[in-house]
């Protein structure tokens, strides 16, 4: 046939490996489900039709491969009864190219004028039919969770679902390169430019309260909470330091964010979901570092992807971001990179980003692997409305530095913890013989400089080293 030989000819060994698998689909459903009992669900768009060539040439190597080679010329067309729900609100090219199509191969076609659900409880009452081919593709609203082999859902007419191209890309039913209406765009992330996704900015109030600091009023006194999970055995050996950690903490605190926990975690998939599902559940905002990419040791996203309960899943919108950017060495029957959580990843866009980072719920993995790419994907993110980054009154903060031991400075800062509830009061020292540092930090510029003047105040005479509020 001249579909296989055309396809299995090519020197595209990606475009071979999905021709391979779609095709094996179609063979197992023939072998699966009486022939009479199987439809063909067919619009005239894209997907539909690649599929239909599919159909054909599956068609054709189940056949064959079972001896039966009897009029080969039936067996290339495949008659399968075929179903057209016409929509009076579809373009005339549309239905002109259905019945065109239906024509051309042969087709036995079924045209239903109503909604697809009442349309097929209506064909299954007429006609058994336990299959039905459906050009779905991951990434289409009502992929998530779909095999490719899927019952229908609860509430809808018993059958199964076939889908032979569901892990396919845009790209991989493209042929032409120029300019061109919807079904012959070359760049996949063009397909549905016109849909714009309604996110809901609102993020949860936190009501966690660390060491005496509570929510105040007003948008702009509001403290949320962050966590950040770095991924990386090389820094739990020692063998590198992290330094992302703590620029990303001097940022949150810039904007108002504070940062509840900090963790590092190894390189495997359940270490990462342990952590992630603890974080997103006590925090607005989780953000990720390390572990991402195609090496073995690049678990970031599966984590998540099990943390959140949901499988990964190709998403072609970044698969065609990085076949723009790696060119000629994106090479492989697919690109693991390009597989994402199902059903809660969205991407943040932004033009100084080659790639779009991830974003999946609440939870953010970042791209950088030093303090001036972080910078770069800092200042996206707070570009990008998409994020959920609300800014506040960053807060401000004072160091005093004193010779007091701990024993006399321990009772006045358990004094000053409980008149001052809203300012955070934290103490460390540089060395154990080097000077007391006292932290004052807060949102409110004037509380903090109430509780540090009446710090010095409580030891007349004690010198006090004061760092300038920021």
């Amino acid at each position: 046939m001249e579909i296989d030989e055309a396809v299995r000819g090519c020197s595209d060994r990606r475009m071979r490996t999905k021709y391979g698998n779609a095709v094996y689909v179609v063979q197992r459903a023939f072998a699966l489900y009486p022939f009479e009992e199987i439809a063909f669900s067919f619009n005239g768009g894209k997907d539909s039709t690649v599929l239909l060539h599919l159909i054909r040439a599956g068609y054709y190597l189940y056949k064959k491969d079972s001896g039966d080679v009897a009029q080969m010329d039936a067996i290339k067309n495949c008659p399968l009864r075929t179903i057209y729900f016409e929509s009076p609100c579809a373009f005339p090219e549309i239905n002109s190219f259905t019945y065109e199509t239906v024509s051309t191969y042969g087709l036995p076609l079924e045209t239903i004028h109503s909604d697809f659900k009442s349309g097929l409880e209506g064909l299954l009452k007429e006609k058994p039919t336990k299959a039905i081919f459906i050009g779905t593709r991951i990434g289409d609203p009502n992929a998530v969770g779909q095999e490719q082999f899927s019952p229908s859902s609860p509430g809808w007419p018993p059958f199964m679902r076939v889908n032979p191209i569901l892990d396919w890309s845009y790209s991989d039913s493209s042929t032409e390169k120029s300019f061109r209406p919807a079904y012959m765009l070359t760049d996949g992330r063009l397909e549905r430019a016109g849909r714009t996704k309604k996110t809901n900015h609102k993020i949860e109030m936190n009501s966690v309260a660390s060491n005496g600091m509570n929510n105040i009023e007003g948008e702009q006194m509001i403290s949320r909470a962050a966590s950040i999970i770095v991924v990386g055995d090389e820094i739990l050996f020692g063998t590198t330091e992290d330094k992302l950690g703590a620029a990303l903490c001097k940022k949150l605190h810039a904007i108002g964010w504070r940062v509840s926990h900090v963790a590092v975690v190894r390189n495997e998939i359940d270490s990462v979901a342990e952590e992630v599902e603890r974080c997103k559940s006590m925090d607005d905002m989780v953000f990720i570092f390390g572990g991402l990419g195609p090496l073995h040791s690049d678990v970031s996203v599966a984590g998540v992807a099990k943390a959140f309960g949901v499988r990964l899943a190709p998403d072609e919108e970044f698969e065609d971001y990085l076949s723009q950017l790696m060119g000629n060495n994106y090479t492989g029957d697919r690109n693991e990179m390009a597989l994402l959580p199902e059903g809660i990843t969205e991407l943040l866009h932004h033009k100084k980003l080659l790639v779009p980072l991830i974003k999946c719920r609440n939870v953010i993995t970042l791209a950088a692997t030093n303090v001036h790419e972080l910078d770069t994907e800092w200042g996206c993110l707070l570009d990008n409305q998409e994020s959920g980054l609300v800014q506040a009154k960053p807060f401000v903060s004072k160091h005093l530095g004193t010779t007091l031991s701990d024993v006399q400075i321990a009772p006045v800062l358990a004094k000053l913890c409980l008149e001052f509830s809203d300012v955070y009061i934290g103490c460390h020292r540089i060395s154990r013989a080097g000077p007391l540092v006292v932290n004052l930090t807060g949102k409110d510029n004037q509380r903090v400089e109430a509780a540090a003047q009446k710090l010095t105040s409580s030891f007349e005479g004690q010198f006090f080293q004061v760092g300038n509020c920021k």
